[in-house]
């Protein structure tokens, strides 16, 4: 289940001994980019309390704003499964797309031709140069997990650090059910 090395399309998971980490605590990151300049992912489990028309008006549509990561969160980014309607997409992996033609999409979400279920929109994201995720891995940071998921658009915010904890079994399962803050148990 455990993979070393990191790719595009697989999950880092974060490890239980950043629970101190404001940002990253419990996140489950989707990788979009890896190479040899470094790599960048999204936040999957992180909803803010914006949703899609509080950030542009014009969009008629309430979808939630996940927190993308740390990386210049004044940007809106979107990944998405439908690269036959939004043109100038690029390919992450099997069939998940990144970014595309904002003006095809707006026009999209306007006329109530998305459904939640196919798109999931970021402020900021999550970057490291190479050396600085391989060396987080190397402090046990991060857990390395092929994506299994046939929609990871409809997957669970709340539950899916859990769930992934509990699949790998052992002493994860510990961690798996501890409460989100420790002090109030």
């Amino acid at each position: 289940m455990l993979s070393k090395n990191p790719s595009k399309g697989k999950l880092l998971v974060a490890e239980p001994s950043i629970l101190n980490d404001k940002e990253f605590n419990r996140s489950v990151i989707y990788l979009t980019e890896y190479n040899k300049e470094g790599c960048i992912g999204f936040i999957l489990n992180k909803p803010s309390d914006f949703i899609l028309k509080d950030l542009i008006p014009e969009i008629d549509c309430d979808f939630t704003i996940f927190n993308g990561g740390p990386v210049e969160q004044e940007n809106l980014y979107f990944i998405h499964k439908l690269p036959e309607l939004i043109p100038n997409s690029i390919k992450i992996d099997k069939d998940i797309y990144w970014g595309g033609n904002f003006e095809v999409l707006t026009e999209l979400l306007n006329s109530k031709k998305i459904d939640e279920t196919d798109i999931r929109f970021f402020l900021g994201y999550s970057g490291w140069s190479l050396n600085q995720l391989n060396e987080e891995l190397t402090e046990s940071t991060w857990l390395i997990i092929p994506n299994k998921y046939p929609n990871i658009f409809d997957i669970d915010s709340a539950t899916i650090w859990k769930n992934q904890l509990m699949s790998i079994g052992g002493e994860y399962q510990i961690w798996a059910n501890a409460p989100t803050n420790p002090e109030l148990n």
